[in-house]
């Protein structure tokens, strides 16, 4: 764990530093390349061939949308089908500042800095560029990030060449003194050298509660701004009301976002209710955590008590059905979906995958930047047994919390968007579009849910998020 400001120079991007060595030198599936190339046209006519119901004019206006806050997401996806063998791919959530980069094999052996440069070029570069009326900060520009330095000291040094200038790459700790880091008059500055350095934009990688931290209004530019966190983006609970509402715009279209039959608002003590009603099976989120933390599969009495005896500080949870094999998969309203798998092993293995789609808004609409995947560690089972681990089944987050503030990575898990490891996802091109126009409605909707939250003034409206999020330990962290 880094724990001192380090001074990023243009010139000293080595990709060495910013992969996983897994992926340095892997080579790109071809068809995973021909996706990344697609122009929005060739998209929206596939799609809509195989779904002719799709609005074609509505799907290119989604496609062609320019984010005000949540500028940058990545979304994790499960592969799933019903009884009657409806295939889709089901968003399980969609994250702000999201890892991805290390884990994508370049698409360009000539250009090394791979996505890293155009996540940079296509969307940090053109926030920053001053709005009319609205007079920019001086100072420099910054990286802040609480974990993941594999990939922030990438974007800090792509930043520092596409800018040619020097950056800041400044680490921001949950619970730490951090006085290092100061905002006044709604500037964030940083001291560095024995002096105080004004900030003009940030490009943030801050996940474990960055509301504590950084402020809603800001005069310095960050990106994600916070709101794009509490909005949906690190808050699963209203995630899933701006998926609700989304949906609801987009009924007459054809469209709509895939997602678990979602229970929100509920305390600790009406879980085992909600759990009962999708027939002993559930999965049981606390809204506000991330990296695979705070999020419980509930197959049976035993997974259920040990969750309610956990001591959890915040008052409001979602519930969800559950999707796993077909033996054991929630019965929800939208019926039952289970798990389509990886491709079997030699010795007929299943294991579950997520695929993480990660896009970013640009002044030509959103774009996808990477794609990975991580299975289970645990081979999915027809009948689960009173004494197994359905997380471990279930659960594909490579994360591993090692201490406070303190990460490693199951990368044995991990699955590269490569010539070897893609076959065994068992996805198709059609996957891979319905995954990203999955991931672009799920971005859409906490957009506007974002947009949602300011008054036509740009103040945040407190009483709104109050009555979409009332729980008071989340409220009163969150840095006003």
């Amino acid at each position: 764990m880094t724990n001192e400001t380090i001074l990023v120079k243009p010139g000293s991007f080595n990709n060495e530093n910013h992969w996983y060595p897994k992926a340095l030198n892997a080579t790109i599936h071809p068809m995973v390349n021909f996706f990344l190339n697609l122009d929005n046209n060739k998209i929206v006519s596939r799609y809509c061939h195989l779904n002719p119901k799709v609005d074609r004019d509505k799907l290119m206006d989604i496609l062609n949308y320019r984010c005000k806050y949540f500028l940058w997401s990545g979304a994790d996806l499960f592969n799933a089908t019903s009884e009657e063998g409806n295939r889709q791919m089901v968003v399980i959530e969609n994250n702000s500042c999201p890892s991805g980069q290390k884990s994508m094999p370049l698409l360009d052996d000539n250009k090394e800095d791979g996505s890293y440069r155009l996540l940079i070029e296509r969307t940090f570069k053109p926030y920053l560029k001053p709005k009319q009326g609205v007079s920019r900060v001086d100072g420099k520009l910054a990286v802040i990030y609480d974990k993941n330095h594999m990939e922030t000291s990438g974007y800090a040094a792509v930043i520092a060449d596409v800018f040619s200038e020097d950056v800041l790459l400044v680490p921001f700790y949950n619970g730490r003194e951090n006085n290092h880091i100061k905002i006044e008059n709604d500037v964030i500055h940083i001291f560095f050298e024995s002096e105080w350095i004004p900030i003009r934009a940030v490009f943030r990688y801050v996940t474990q509660k960055p509301w504590n931290r950084l402020p809603l209004h800001s005069k310095t530019k960050i990106l994600n701004p916070i709101v794009a966190c509490l909005a949906g983006g690190r808050n699963k609970m209203v995630a899933a009301k701006a998926y609700d509402l989304y949906n609801s715009e987009l009924a007459e279209s054809g469209l709509k976002i895939n997602m678990p039959e979602t229970i929100w608002d509920i305390s600790k003590a009406e879980i085992p209710l909600w759990v009962q009603k999708l027939g002993g099976h559930a999965v049981v989120k606390i809204p506000y955590s991330n990296a695979g933390q705070g999020v419980y599969t509930i197959t049976n009495e035993r997974e259920l008590n040990a969750f309610m005896e956990t001591d959890i500080n915040y008052e409001r949870y979602i519930v969800q059905s559950l999707i796993g094999n077909y033996n054991w998969s929630s019965r929800s309203e939208q019926g039952k979906y289970y798990h389509v798998g990886m491709i079997p092993t030699s010795n007929g293995s299943t294991y579950v995958a997520d695929i993480r789609m990660m896009v970013s808004s640009t002044p030509t609409g959103i774009k996808p930047l990477c794609i990975y995947s991580r299975r289970a560690r645990q081979p999915l089972v027809d009948n689960l047994k009173e004494e197994d681990d359905s997380w471990e089944i279930l659960g594909t987050n490579l994360s591993v919390k090692e201490g406070e503030n303190q990460w490693g990575s199951d990368t044995n898990r991990l699955m590269l968007m490569d010539r070897r490891d893609f076959n065994k996802l068992g996805l198709g091109l059609d996957d891979l579009i319905e995954s990203f126009i999955q991931t672009v409605l799920s971005t859409i909707a906490i957009d506007k849910m974002c947009i949602n939250l300011y008054s036509s003034k740009g103040k945040f409206k407190q009483k709104l998020f109050k009555s979409l999020n009332n729980d008071a330990t989340l409220l009163n962290e969150i840095l006003l």
